[in-house]
């Protein structure tokens, strides 16, 4: 596995990192899947926080404090929702732009650890396999220009996925 990778079977709302993405919806209101875990390990104040908020585009990415959760920080994107009838490439483009744009908003604060869920994969419909790959080149592509972060989780809830992403980046 490449520096600064690591893929790991957890919950990222249990991870004590400078930030973790959350798969969020356009709209920034409470979901089920990690936003619902984040929004529990962090308290209401991250609701309070996120009502507040203008919506969101897909792959924009926002910071909100960590509020109650391990991490410090909660960086929010919205992937596209694949089962939406529309162009596949903009689809594919505006997952990549998730990762991008979170990677670049951590770079931006000087983050060194940032760990990412299986973004698009749950609710959103993605393909794992699929998403997988695009995550890993979006990443890949987006570290160039984040010289700060030298630790990147990819935390993934099953171990199925984990072995996805362990092939994505090339390691048994």
């Amino acid at each position: 596995m490449k520096p600064p990778f690591e893929v790991l079977v957890g919950r990222i709302e249990t991870l004590a990192l400078d930030a973790v993405v959350n798969a969020a919806n356009r709209a920034l209101a409470p979901g089920s899947g990690v936003d619902g875990a984040l929004r529990a390990a962090a308290g209401p104040d991250l609701t309070k926080h996120t009502s507040r908020m203008p919506p969101l585009t897909e792959g924009e990415a926002v910071i909100t404090p960590g509020f109650g959760a391990p991490a410090h920080f909660i960086i929010h994107v919205a992937a596209p929702i694949w089962t939406v009838p529309g162009p596949e490439g903009e689809k594919v483009s505006g997952l990549a732009r998730c990762y991008m744009s979170a990677i670049k908003m951590a770079a931006s604060r000087g983050f060194t650890s940032l760990a990412f869920p299986c973004l698009g994969t749950g609710n959103f419909g993605w393909p794992r396999g699929f998403a997988c790959a695009i995550a890993v080149t979006a990443c890949e592509q987006a570290l160039a220009e984040a010289p700060s972060l030298n630790r990147l989780l990819f935390c993934c809830f099953t171990e199925d996925d984990a072995k996805l992403y362990r092939a994505g980046l090339d390691v048994n």
